[in-house]
């Protein structure tokens, strides 16, 4: 399983729908785990995004095409980057 960051910034319309209803941040996150993503961790953030997530996934592909189906309601625009955990880094270098 593959370790994603996920930057996500809400459009006026995802802003409106946060503020009437909060709980469907927890709705979104079972929805991606119904397309095989995993909200591992999720932080509300101020600046340039308001979301931190850290998701798991089989592979680029599922994270693609769940970021695509999350876009394409218009409601959020991310960005997304594959995360390599230090120590495997490090275990992979001394090879």
């Amino acid at each position: 399983m593959g370790i994603y960051i996920v930057l996500s910034r809400l459009t006026d319309e995802g802003a409106e729908t946060l503020k009437k209803r909060p709980e469907r941040i927890k709705e979104v996150n079972q929805e991606l785990e119904k397309m095989g993503v995993k909200v591992l961790r999720q932080y509300i953030v101020f600046g340039e995004y308001d979301f931190v997530n850290i998701i798991e996934a089989e592979d680029n592909l599922t994270v693609m095409k769940a970021m695509v189906e999350l876009a394409s309601r218009g409601t959020i625009r991310t960005v997304t980057m594959p995360a390599i955990d230090v120590d495997t880094f490090i275990e992979e270098m001394k090879k």
